[in-house]
């Protein structure tokens, strides 16, 4: 989009902030959140919020690599890992709450909300299944190998399936969260 998308505004907030304050919301309290060039902005735009911060400095890199870095923050305690792309601002607290309760009842798979047949974001994984990064996959690779392992839940919320990857798609972000331009 030529600009950092994690910090377009969403009802007068950093969608990243919207992303965290969702996440937050929702109950999680060990969030890491793995930065970029932006990482001071970033920094900024969480102010006052219980997170913990990684930064990436592989400008460019791929989504793994953030993911392998957030985990290396994240810990060895963690049995699951809910991976939350800051692209995704509108999905509602209750559907993390969703995904999270359908990884403790089937713990080992690999849980994905799923809107109206279309499989979205965050999507909740095991800790033996997302480190798999570490021997150079990448979370669509892991989702790949363990097809068996996937449990999508179903959700009444369409900001799973909302990411902002062009300008008309933050537009149609804006105009769903109410955001008058």
């Amino acid at each position: 989009m030529g600009r950092p998308k994690q910090l377009l505004p969403v009802n007068g907030r950093a969608a990243v902030r919207y992303c965290l304050e969702s996440i937050l919301s929702a109950g999680i309290t060990d969030t890491v959140v793995v930065t970029g060039d932006q990482s001071a902005e970033i920094a900024a735009a969480l102010h006052g919020l219980s997170v913990r911060f990684v930064r990436n400095p592989s400008s460019g890199s791929e989504m793994a690599t953030s993911v392998r870095l957030g985990l290396r923050e994240a810990g060895s305690a963690s049995r699951t890992i809910l991976v939350f792309l800051a692209d995704h601002p509108l999905v509602r607290p209750e559907t993390i709450r969703l995904v999270i309760a359908a990884s403790v009842k089937e713990p080992g798979r690999i849980v994905i909300p799923r809107y109206q047949g279309r499989r979205g974001h965050p999507t909740a994984f095991p800790r033996s299944c997302i480190e798999e990064v570490f021997s150079g996959k990448n979370l669509r690779d892991i989702i790949n190998v363990h097809t068996a392992e996937l449990h999508a839940v179903d959700v009444d919320d369409e900001g799973v399936v909302l990411d902002m990857d062009t300008e008309a798609d933050y537009e149609r972000v804006r105009l769903k969260a109410g955001d008058v331009p």
